[in-house]
Formats: C-alpha cells, structure tokens, sequence
C-alpha cells in the first residue's frame, strides 16, 4: 500500500495488474513528457530522439505530450499502450506523470473521479 502526504487516499500498486490500464485509455488528454523523459524512452526503444519525436510526440502548450490512438471500445490510448495485452510497453522508463498517478495534485480534494479511474485507489475512513 502506497500513501503520500496530503492525500485522502492510498493505493495498492497490486491492483494494475486486474484493472488493464484504465488510466491509460478513455478521454483525451495530454500525456506530459520532459526533455530527459524524451531521451529515456528514446534510448529504451533503440532510436534517435528525432525518430521519437516524429513518431511518438505532439507539441501542445509550449510542451511535449505523447500522442493518443484512437480505439474502437476504449476512447483514446496513449500511443505505448498495448490495447490487446493491456498494458504499458514503456512501464520501465514511463514519464513521471505516469509514475505518479494516482497522487496527483486534483485528487487532493476531488476523489470521486479517480475512484471511478482507478480501482487500486482507497479512500480513507474519514473521507468518506
């Protein structure tokens, strides 16, 4: 069980492996991702940081977000996730906005969505 200062909640990593990525597919969104991150995940998949960035990223907001496919029953995936196996084919050098969920700043105060996300997410007692 994971618990991080200031948040109602804790999470049980264990439960990725039954819930198949749901916080990796469904609306569209941004998927952050640093310069350094870039380089990581460049050198993970054996190309030149020009090839990633052709292939794998969007500018968006004077940033770098990963791009999304669209699914036929699952809303938008982000572009390294295997929608038939169901999972991460980047987890090990993942970006940090990936490495850190479910403790992200919205959740502090807004429980209810991530509940409905994320299934390895418990709320405390005196939350509910």
């Amino acid at each position: 069980m994971i618990r991080e200062d200031g948040y109602p909640f804790s999470f049980s990593p264990s439960a990725c492996a039954s819930c198949g990525g749901t916080c990796c597919v469904g609306e569209s969104g941004y998927i952050w991702i640093s310069y350094p991150e870039i380089e990581a995940v460049a050198k993970y998949l054996d190309i030149s940081i020009d090839a990633f960035a052709k292939s794998y990223l969007i500018r968006a907001k004077s940033r770098y977000s990963l791009r999304e496919v669209k699914t036929e029953n699952l809303g938008y995936a982000c572009i390294f996730f295997d929608v038939e196996r169901r999972l991460c084919t980047i987890y090990d050098v993942r970006p940090k906005q990936c490495r850190t969920f479910p403790f992200w700043e919205q959740f502090k105060c807004d429980t209810k969505e991530l509940v409905k996300e994320c299934p390895g997410v418990i709320i405390d007692e005196e939350v509910k």
